[in-house]
């Protein structure tokens, strides 16, 4: 009779370990698979999230003198009247800028080229003005392509309307019975199951609420602060680039840099390289001051994530839905790790740091 091989005590738990681990990585997987395929319903249910986390007391507020049905129509119209506002306003400002913010960008650009012909970058005038004429040659020969673009563009829109609406629709029965739509739910599951669902279903709402509120009163104190000193430089879309830096700043770490960036450039056609270093240099403080102020102050009540895993995190979301995925991957990462440290302490999960 052959001896059995003798495996090592490690290589069997590491087996052991190794095959679980491929049937959670083949099990998340296709998770993923199936958001991605219905990543229109997905998005759509996450603003519905985050329209319910923000609006939700103020509808309870609301509803202490009108009926619930009746508290939560006012709310979403004054939320929608709200966000139309503002884009009116953003609208009104880049109409009531555009003749002179072309004339400026004019100027700008030929101030940027005059100045690039001088030291240190001493480039020839002939090839910028070969890179205007190539420039515009290929807008002519690729304007058919772009006008399909164009049109392409308008299906998108119709796509983007469309999760707009669900999110709506979503967020009306979430506002008005959110609570009860959750306890009939865990009322579905099995006795044995139903006390660890409904603690880590709260768990998960509360940080999720609370990385929603923070996360809107960062942003708000960002486009503040970059509105006002583009306002004070003289830069022009300053409210424009405000929201902009406010919408950007739901991608933690990079969108209010990119956003800035955005700003730069505008400062540096319309205003010159002083002004854009100016610019520039807010990118680092305002930086410090959401990363080391910001952040640490507003997100105490939710999970505080360490900036590795926040960099992370917004690396993997991005490589794996796009802008989408960069917003929502910081949040989904805080409300895991809240379900877990919940699960496993038996209660509400106190705020810590991750990483």
């Amino acid at each position: 009779m052959g001896m059995e091989p003798q495996v090592s005590p490690f290589l069997r738990t590491a087996a052991a370990h190794a095959w679980r681990l491929l049937v959670v990585g083949a099990a998340v997987y296709a998770v993923f698979v199936v958001l991605g395929r219905f990543h229109e319903i997905g998005v759509a249910l996450f603003l519905g999230l985050v329209v319910t986390a923000m609006l939700r007391p103020v509808a309870d507020l609301v509803a202490r003198r009108l009926p619930r049905g009746l508290a939560v129509a006012f709310t979403l119209i004054g939320g929608i009247a709200l966000v139309l506002g503002v884009l009116a306003l953003v609208g009104e400002a880049v109409a009531g800028e555009s003749t002179e913010l072309t004339r400026e960008f004019r100027d700008g650009l030929d101030r940027i080229t005059a100045w690039l012909q001088r030291p240190p970058f001493r480039l020839d005038p002939t090839a910028l003005s070969d890179l205007h004429t190539k420039v515009g040659d290929f807008l002519s020969s690729h304007r058919s392509t772009l006008l399909s673009t164009a049109i392409s563009g308008a299906s998108h829109l119709v796509q983007v309307l469309t999760v707009l609406a669900l999110a709506l629709f979503t967020s009306i029965f979430f506002i008005h019975s959110g609570d009860r739509q959750w306890t009939w739910f865990c009322a579905q599951l099995p006795d044995r199951l139903r006390v660890r669902w409904d603690l880590a279903g709260r768990a998960a709402w509360r940080t999720f609420t609370g990385y929603t509120h923070g996360i809107v009163l960062v942003a708000g104190t960002n486009a503040v602060l970059v509105g006002v000193a583009l306002y004070f430089l003289g830069v022009p879309l300053a409210v424009p680039l405000a929201v902009l830096e406010f919408f950007a700043a739901f991608v933690p770490l990079v969108g209010s840099p990119v956003a800035l960036a955005v700003a730069a450039v505008v400062a540096l056609a319309a205003k010159g390289p002083l002004t854009a270093a100016i610019v520039i240099a807010l990118i680092v403080v305002i930086g410090q001051i959401e990363g080391h102020l910001l952040h640490p102050l507003v997100m105490s009540w939710a999970v505080r994530l360490h900036p590795l895993v926040v960099a992370i995190s917004v690396v993997a979301g991005a490589i794996a839905a796009g802008v989408v995925g960069a917003v929502v991957a910081v949040p989904l990462v805080s409300v895991v790790w809240s379900v877990h440290a919940t699960l496993r302490e038996g209660g509400p999960a106190p705020a810590r740091d991750v990483g």
